[in-house]
Formats: C-alpha cells, structure tokens, sequence
C-alpha cells in the first residue's frame, strides 16, 4: 500500500500552503513533519534529501520532491487538475502565475521593513482590484461557466479561491467590487474537500504571527 504523502516545512503557510490546498481539494490525505531548528534542516540538507538545499519537500510517490512549482504541478497533473491538453493546461498555468504573483505580494508582507509595510499593503490592495482581480473576473464573465477553465475544477480555481480568501485577510470587502469573483469563491468554498479544509482544526495554517516569522527567520538566515 502506498503510503500518504509526507510534507516537510514550518508550521506556517509560507510556500507549503498552496501545496496543502492542493492535496486537500483533490481528496488526498497527508502528514506533515515540521522543521523548526536549524538543526533539523541541516540533517535534511546534509543526508540529501533537498535537492537544492530549500524547502518545501513533499515525499511522494517514492520520490522527494522539491521546488514548489514542480510539486504542484506534479498533483496537479495526478489528479486530473490540470486541464485536459495544452492549451488548457496553458491557461491553468497563467492564471496560476498571476495568483502566485499576488500571494506573493502577501506571503512577503511580514518580513518587510515596519516603515514600509503600510506602502507594500497599499500596493497589494491597488494591484489586487486594478491588476489581478479583473483578468479572473473577466475570464469567468466571457468563458460563462462555473470554474476558468474548460467546465471542470482545476488547480488554477484551487490557487484562486486561495488568493481570494487570502486577500479578504487584508481586506474584507476587497471583492466588493467583482460579483462573479464572490459567487467563485460562494461555489468553490462548498466543494466537500475544499469545505472541509476551510473548517477549524483541518491542516490549513492561519495567518502569519511573530512566533511563525522570528522562526523562519531564523531558520533561513533571513
């Protein structure tokens, strides 16, 4: 028997997060092991299990895989996620570029300067509604179906409810706005996996905090 995938990174969201997104809407089970001392990085660095010495690693399949672009990919493609040919798959991957670009933007926000994180959350906000936002709202209103590609859930839907949900954090009416966006997330949040990975308890990781941030920082030197 094939055993559950096994997930290696802090206990924050950091680039795992979407990597768990993944893996709870296409149904499947993981176990995490959290890395917190930079001892525990070294082992993993030095017994070369990190191809390129970074998290996140996601044991899977026999293999331990790193860079989180290749691993989402990877369960993407496995659980029927990512479109039916290219073209669709090329479109899943736009769409999943400009979502990583914004969550990024997010994701990062913490680690900022104090005295410039008020401009960087400006920033967010303004390219949110102005840049992003508009090319998913306009893709659902001139494709005229439930997800943004084909008529099937896929890992770009996946990656945007994300962005959405963590966009709201900043601010809460940031969809206020872009009414196909709000019946996206109204539909893609009441998926049964995708429901039960948004209730409390589940493996999705809150929000940033200072004991998550002084620990990646010094975890990778940052």
């Amino acid at each position: 028997m094939v055993g559950k995938p096994k997930l290696y990174y802090t206990r924050g969201r950091g680039r795992m997060e979407s990597i768990r997104w993944l893996l709870a809407a296409a149904g499947v089970e993981f176990e995490e092991e959290f890395i917190e001392t930079k001892e525990h990085l070294e082992k993993l660095r030095n017994d070369g299990s990190l191809l390129f010495q970074q998290l996140p690693m996601v044991e899977m399949d026999g293999m331990k895989m790193v860079q989180s672009r290749a691993i989402l990919s990877y369960i993407a493609a496995k659980y029927n996620l990512y479109g039916k040919d290219l073209k669709e798959r090329a479109l899943i991957d736009m769409y999943v570029e400009g979502t990583r670009d914004l969550m990024g933007m997010i994701m990062y926000l913490p680690f900022h300067p104090a005295d410039t994180q008020e401009e960087k959350f400006a920033l967010i906000i303004e390219r949110g509604t102005t840049r992003y936002f508009p090319v998913y709202e306009k893709a659902l209103k001139d494709h005229g179906h439930d997800y943004l590609v084909g008529n099937k859930l896929s890992w770009a839907d996946i990656h945007l409810l994300e962005a959405i949900l963590m966009a709201e954090e900043c601010k809460p009416d940031i969809l206020s706005a872009f009414p196909l966006l709000q019946a996206f997330k109204g539909r893609t949040s009441n998926i049964p996996t995708i429901k039960k990975f948004l209730q409390p308890g589940s493996q999705r990781k809150p929000p940033a905090d200072e004991k998550f941030i002084a620990v990646v920082k010094e975890l990778f030197n940052i």
